[in-house]
């Protein structure tokens, strides 16, 4: 076992945790990223990217990260191929984990970068034609559907909130759902329904995903009536899974706030946690925004917030010295 000591460990290699380790090591604080079992982040297994500033070309989500992890290596930090099993952070700072390799990683300041995943229905044909016409998120994709038919799953608020959302590019949107009444909040309800380009689809559940992501992609929806059991098609170019998010926060129940669902709680405006010098960024601590460029946003801010934070540490240490 070897015990790895940095200033500032970060647990999560999205860009939430790349851009804390950016602006963590050109503060000096040789930053130390525990990647997990997906490096990278989501952005590892998105493809085309359009809506990340900077680039007027649509990019590959697989190269961002590349790019990110190489900057964040170029300014000084230490990329680790490992996974944390384990949290320690009752005591304060320096803050412990045990990453599934035996190792130890010890940090003055303690990063969560961990993330969220969206929730899938396991239907046949999702996994295999995800990116090719199958979706999680209408913010980031929806504009490669502009005037097609597309269809979103699910019956909450981010169901809603999507199939709102999808009016800005396509003029058929149809949302289904397994039961006859929405769990939304009403006052979106009352937007949806009165939405002239959304239509409801009441009592279906997805059975399939149809289509071949070699030739053309999705194609259409089996799908099976709730009450009968009676199997219909529908045909759309786009579906949309609108589930909600499972944030990757079992490492720190007991330890750290979460809300109802799961989510960092932090101070408002800030990724402060609950507990002095463990910070939270991107999706772990956001159910709202889910965006790239919002969690690198919030990772600046938890590495400026880190360095303040043992800035403070240090000047109390020297006063604590100059009074003995």
């Amino acid at each position: 076992m070897t015990t790895h000591t940095t200033r500032m460990l970060i647990i999560g290699s999205g860009p939430a945790g790349l851009s804390a380790a950016i602006y963590g090591a050109r503060a000096g604080m040789q930053p130390i990223v525990v990647q997990g079992l997906q490096p990278g982040g989501q952005l590892t297994i998105t493809t085309d990217v359009e809506n990340y500033p900077g680039f007027r070309d649509v990019i590959q989500g697989p190269w961002l990260m590349q790019e990110m992890e190489a900057q964040a290596v170029h300014v000084g930090t230490r990329m680790m191929w490992d996974t944390i099993t384990e949290v320690d952070i009752a005591g304060g700072t320096p803050f412990r984990a045990k990453g599934d390799s035996g190792d130890e990683y010890v940090g003055d300041v303690l990063v969560i970068a961990t993330g969220a995943q969206a929730k899938w229905l396991g239907a046949p044909g999702e996994e295999r034609l995800s990116g090719k016409g199958v979706s999680a998120c209408a913010t980031c994709d929806g504009f490669f559907y502009r005037g097609k038919k597309v269809a979103v799953i699910g019956g909450g608020n981010t169901a809603v909130e999507e199939a709102l959302y999808l009016t800005n590019h396509s003029d058929d949107v149809t949302l289904i759902h397994r039961r006859d009444e929405l769990r939304a909040e009403k006052i979106l309800q009352d937007r949806l329904f009165a939405h002239p380009k959304i239509s409801v689809i009441w009592n279906k559940r997805v059975e399939e995903f149809l289509g071949d992501p070699l030739d053309g992609g999705l194609t259409g929806l089996k799908l099976v009536d709730s009450l009968t059991g009676a199997e219909s098609e529908f045909d759309c170019e786009g579906a949309f899974v609108a589930i909600g998010h499972a944030p990757a926060t079992e490492l720190f129940k007991g330890k750290l706030e979460m809300d109802a669902n799961g989510y960092l709680i932090v101070e408002p405006g800030t990724p402060k946690t609950n507990v002095p010098g463990v910070f939270a960024c991107g999706d772990v601590s956001d159910h709202i925004y889910r965006q790239a460029v919002t969690a690198a946003g919030t990772g600046c801010m938890a590495a400026l917030d880190a360095e303040r934070f043992l800035a403070t540490l240090e000047f109390a240490k020297h006063e604590a010295e100059a009074a003995e």
